[in-house]
């Protein structure tokens, strides 16, 4: 890994979470993800199962994390399995964790190899009477691919078929969605390296420098400051190409007069930030472009200013559907008849605004939390609205990640140069 390493206690503190809500004599077993080959004998880089890496900050593939708080023998009651170190594979890819290496990244006490963990689990297993399994169930999920988690499923249900099963899922979405402060320490260390890149940006953008030499430069900021790399795949968007919410071909010229629509963020320790800037290539915002900008930021602001416990993401996002109607209105995209006339289920500011305000953050960019009941303090989102006009050829969208607190939030961002006149003064000092 890259990046320094973490306080244990994130681990320590998660693994408690989810032991306090198992029903009493259960085992809870979790797995790594797959490596997923590419071509030939290639492998995809390497990517931790979320649920896992969140109790116990391991990221090797092969390793499993058991949880039996009611084991007889004290020492059984939190496992950590890891593959055995090899030497001829360790020549070919590199070290893997010793024993003492890992419990200092998870305070797991016992290691146990991977090799040596089937008799072991057999005997937990028959003295439990619940099983709780890890499964892929958050809201965003758009994949049929088989994976690990499913396949342990299949192989447990058939070894034990008497036991109870239960979703280690339905606590996770829960005990995830709330992030402790060591945990958002961790989001705001990759959201200080996306700051110093974004400002590295304002200096670096002209007419005629390409999309893909910002991704190159950002790539380079995050890497040189110990970033594990992209939380995503960067949005480098000039021009007409920023109505286009997932563009990633970041392959065109960024010319004069256009704006750049900007969506990046670092991968840091396991967490991610998530940015979207929308600035002048020329350093200069025409009267509309200031127009549309100052609309968005205020949208921005809006839906920042409601975002607290209690409210809904479905009350929420009609709420903020209601401003954006309003500032549509007053920037001339819309008319009274336009929204006079509307379809219900399908809004007029909607022409202008089409996808969500916000969502989860934390270990996965679209996070594990609750899309249905009403945020609570210790949750982190984005705030993202958008305003895409097809026929002036502009896109632009502002982005931060807060912090849910008690009575409000904490702008986790809060130091990242936002308005028009920050912007344009930095841009003139390159």
């Amino acid at each position: 890994m890259k990046y320094l390493p973490l306080n244990p206690n994130i681990f320590i503190s998660n693994r408690k979470r989810f032991i306090k809500e198992m029903q009493p004599n259960s085992i809870a077993i979790f797995v790594s993800n797959d490596e997923f080959p590419s071509n030939g004998d290639a492998l995809h880089s390497f990517k931790q199962n979320s649920d896992l890496f969140w109790l116990s900050g391991i990221e090797q593939e092969d390793s499993m994390v058991i949880l039996f708080p009611d084991c007889s023998d004290t020492k059984y009651r939190e496992v950590l399995v890891l593959v055995r170190p090899n030497e001829l594979k360790e020549k070919w890819d590199g070290k893997r964790l010793r024993a003492n290496e890992a419990k200092n990244i998870s305070g797991i006490e016992t290691i146990v190899w991977l090799d040596s963990i089937d008799a072991l689990l057999q005997t937990w297993v028959h003295l439990a009477d619940n099983i709780y399994l890890d499964s892929n169930e958050n809201d965003r999920k758009a994949s049929i691919i088989r994976t690990r988690e499913y396949r342990f499923i299949d192989e447990m249900k058939s070894s034990y078929p008497l036991h109870n099963y239960l979703r280690a899922a339905k606590i996770l979405k829960n005990l995830r969605g709330i992030k402790i402060k060591e945990e958002v320490d961790v989001i705001q260390h990759a959201i200080d390296i996306t700051e110093n890149t974004f400002r590295r940006l304002l200096n670096f953008i002209k007419p005629g420098v390409m999309e893909y030499e910002i991704e190159a430069e950002i790539m380079h900021s995050f890497l040189s400051q110990r970033a594990t790399g992209q939380a995503y795949g960067s949005i480098i968007a000039s021009g007409d190409r920023a109505r286009i919410l997932h563009y990633v071909n970041n392959n065109e010229e960024c010319k004069d007069g256009e704006l750049i629509l900007m969506d990046f963020g670092a991968s840091y320790g396991g967490y991610n930030a998530d940015l979207t800037r929308t600035i002048p290539v020329n350093g200069k915002f025409t009267r509309r472009q200031k127009t549309v900008y100052n609309a968005c930021l205020h949208l921005h602001d809006y839906a920042k200013s409601i975002l607290k416990p209690g409210i809904s993401i479905l009350d929420y996002t009609e709420l903020v559907g209601e401003e954006a109607t309003q500032q549509f209105l007053k920037i001339g995209l819309l008319r009274k008849s336009d929204v006079k006339n509307e379809d219900k289920e399908n809004r007029a500011y909607r022409k202008y605004l089409y996808h969500g305000i916000s969502h989860h953050l934390g270990i996965d960019v679209h996070d594990l939390g609750t899309r249905t009941e009403p945020i609570k303090a210790g949750m982190v989102f984005t705030v993202e609205p958008g305003i895409y006009i097809e026929e002036e050829q502009m896109g632009i969208r502002i982005e931060n990640n807060l912090w849910i607190t008690k009575n409000g939030h904490i702008d986790l961002m809060k130091n990242i140069p936002i308005t028009v006149e920050e912007i344009e003064t930095l841009m003139k000092k390159k």
